[in-house]
């Protein structure tokens, strides 16, 4: 279908529709229909007179006149000069803040601000004294500052970055150093000291800080991690590697830990009324599993070394000395008590009560467990890598042949049986099925708490666990406003009756 065929089929519907498109069939028409007839030529004309008076109308792009410039004054000038940038690079004074004239008169010296505040913090090996110096502080301030503080406290105690907020007042002449004023610090989480100049010389001012020294306990499951559930639980990173070697020291913790088991860890915790807070050691690291405790260990003692609910010290690496007892009788030729003849002793014979605990010295394997001639009573253990050592004259077996055994594990007790003039424990260590002298190998002793200690170690195990986990983290309560004393006599018998 042609351009034409539609026009005229436009041209029909308007008809239809009732409109008279007489005029416009008459003056437009399709222009590539019905070439050099005059109805194609009307159609060119009317297209021409359209272009032409589009052109017509054809705005115009010449410049506007814009409004006459105004003539400004001086002062007009000057107002509007402080307002604008441009002044800037022409020696900012811009922001009405101009050049001097020669009617301002320069001050010969400038006024000095009548008191100065600063903090000053306390370096490592620094002195207290060399400090206000370097702050400003006059060398007879200083002197007698660090004199005063000393009184109160060792000087050595201060630790390093505390901060000193120091104010110096007004100096008569400028080459005098400014006088102290005050000076306030924070000694210790319980103390706060100041010196300060209340019309006079400088005197020494203690404020005490109340604080709650309850500890922090904090309890939870194990899950997928004992580390990464204590630290969820809000335990300090710290407080968490401490923790886990304790533990580790008591127990196997890839092998022995659980996921539903629940770690318990108590430690030192202080926090100030004023909202300072100081974490400490941890103090109890436990272990419990369906309700029964697996692992408990207090912190005790001057050496600071955890013991279990038994009153076990904890171990150190290496091997451990298999009885807490000295040695009576070396390796090598002697004499047998007994049968009275010169014969090798192939062990360390170690002094000790009947009945006493006897440990293995390192994890190993129970290769024998029984009567074994004149050892008597005796255990064999196989520590790998060709290393394996012996127990004699026990009066009691504590294990058995097979079993596994780890480093400390008690694995009898102390007796006379065998060949054995009396109760001692006889050690024997091997390589490769060769006897070799055990002293050749140093020991780490196993600490054992005596009885007055043990009943003073268990009562503060129970105290301990009494804590309610999160009972640190409580709000403090605030301290009973007490009524200020008179100073006097008149206030003392102001209530006296009449």
């Amino acid at each position: 279908m042609t351009q034409a065929s539609d026009g005229r089929s436009v041209v029909k519907a308007l008809r239809a529709n009732g409109d008279d498109r007489t005029l416009a069939e008459k003056w437009v028409g399709d222009l590539g229909a019905d070439i050099g007839s005059a109805r194609w030529f009307r159609s060119l004309g009317l297209l021409v007179a359209l272009i032409i008076v589009t052109f017509a109308f054809w705005p115009d792009f010449s410049a506007l006149q814009a409004a006459a410039p105004s003539r400004l004054t001086q002062e007009e000038r000057d107002e509007y000069r402080s307002q604008i940038i441009t002044p800037l690079a022409l020696g900012a004074d811009s922001g009405r803040r101009m050049g001097p004239s020669r009617l301002v008169v320069p001050l010969a010296n400038a006024p000095e601000r009548p008191v100065v505040e600063l903090t000053a913090t306390m370096g490592k090996d620094d002195r207290l004294s060399a400090m206000l110096r370097r702050a400003g502080v006059s060398g007879n301030d200083a002197a007698r500052v660090e004199e005063l503080i000393g009184g109160s406290l060792p000087l050595d105690q201060i630790a390093t970055g505390t901060s000193f907020d120091i104010r110096l007042g007004r100096r008569a002449t400028p080459s005098q150093p400014r006088p102290l004023e005050r000076l306030s610090f924070r000694a210790r989480l319980d103390l706060e000291l100041a010196v300060a100049r209340e019309g006079g010389p400088l005197a020494l001012e203690r404020r005490a800080i109340r604080v709650d020294d309850t500890p922090l306990r904090i309890t939870g499951t194990v899950g997928s991690g004992l580390y990464r559930a204590a630290r969820a639980a809000g335990a300090p990173a710290k407080s968490v590697q401490q923790y886990l070697k304790a533990l580790g020291d008591a127990l196997d913790i890839n092998r022995e830990v659980g996921a539903g088991d629940t770690f318990d860890m108590i430690i030192a915790y202080k926090r100030a009324e004023t909202g300072e807070v100081e974490v400490g050691d941890v103090l109890y690291a436990g272990l419990d599993r369906r309700g029964s405790p697996r692992a408990q260990l207090l912190r005790w003692g001057k050496d600071n070394r955890f013991y279990d609910a038994n009153g076990q010290g904890e171990l150190r690496e290496g091997l451990i000395k298999p009885v807490n007892g000295a040695v009576g009788s070396g390796f090598g030729m002697r004499r047998h008590p007994i049968l009275k003849i010169r014969r090798p002793h192939n062990g360390l014979d170690f002094r000790a009560r009947s009945g006493q605990p006897i440990f293995a010295v390192t994890d190993g394997t129970v290769i024998m467990a029984g009567r074994n001639g004149g050892f008597g009573n005796f255990v064999k253990l196989n520590h790998g890598g060709g290393l394996a050592t012996g127990y004699a004259h026990m009066s009691r077996i504590a294990v058995n042949r097979g079993q596994r055994v780890k480093r400390g594990q008690v694995i009898g007790y102390v007796g006379s049986t065998g060949l054995s003039t009396g109760p001692h424990l006889h050690y024997e260590m091997y390589r490769n099925g060769r006897v070799i002298n055990p002293a050749s190998v140093d020991f780490v002793v196993r600490q054992q708490l005596s009885a007055a200690e043990l009943r003073q170690f268990r009562s503060q195990l129970v105290e301990l666990k009494k804590v309610k986990p999160g009972a640190a983290l409580e709000p403090l309560v605030q301290a009973s406003a007490q009524p200020a004393e008179p100073e006097r006599e008149a206030d003392r018998l102001s209530n006296a009756p009449g």
